[in-house]
C-alpha cells in the first residue's frame, strides 16, 4: 500500500499578522521620511485676501528665505545669519537668469526683522522679490478656480 500524506485541517481565518508587521514598518518609514521632503523651513504664513499664485516658488531651484517668529533665518532648511544672507544669495543667483527671491515670513514675526531681511536681499542685486502668503477664503464662499493664462504665442 502506498503512503498518502494526510492534509491538515484548513484554517477558517487568514493570518493577518505578517500584513500588520509590514504596515507598521511602512508607517515608520513614512513618518521618518516625510519631514525630510520639505524644501524649506515651515512657518505660519500671514493671510491675504488678494494673494497671487507664485508657482515658481515651488520649483527645486527657487531661492526661498524663511523668517521665523523669533527672527531666525533659513535659506531652504539651512539656518543662516543676517550677515551671511547677502553673500549666499549672490552665490545662488550667479548662474540663474531668473533673479527672483521668495520671502516667507511667520505671521507673528517682527515687521522690522522682515524689512531688514528684504533690505539685505535687495542689496544682493535681486531683481524680483516675492512675499509668500496664504490666501484667505471668505466664510461661506468657495474659492475661485485659477484663471487660464493666455499664451503670448497663440
Amino acid at each position: 500500500m502506498a503512503y498518502k500524506p494526510q492534509a491538515g485541517p484548513q484554517m477558517a481565518a487568514p493570518n493577518v499578522i505578517p500584513m500588520a508587521d509590514i504596515m507598521l514598518v511602512l508607517l515608520i518609514i513614512f513618518m521618518v521620511v516625510t519631514p525630510m521632503l520639505q524644501k524649506t523651513h515651515q512657518v505660519d504664513l500671514a493671510s491675504a485676501k488678494n494673494a497671487r499664485d507664485m508657482k515658481d516658488a515651488d520649483k527645486d531651484d527657487a531661492i526661498v528665505v524663511a523668517v521665523t517668529r523669533d527672527g531666525s533665518l533659513y535659506m531652504g532648511n539651512t539656518k543662516i545669519t543676517k550677515e551671511e544672507i547677502t553673500g549666499q544669495i549672490k552665490d545662488r543667483l550667479a548662474n540663474k537668469l531668473d533673479k527672483t527671491v521668495y520671502v516667507k515670513s511667520d505671521a507673528r514675526a517682527k515687521y522690522g526683522d522682515v524689512v531688514a531681511i528684504v533690505d539685505e536681499i535687495r542689496s544682493a542685486g535681486v531683481d524680483q522679490l516675492g512675499l509668500l502668503t496664504d490666501k484667505t477664503v471668505a466664510p461661506g464662499s468657495t474659492p475661485k478656480p485659477p484663471q487660464p493664462q493666455a499664451n503670448p504665442g497663440d
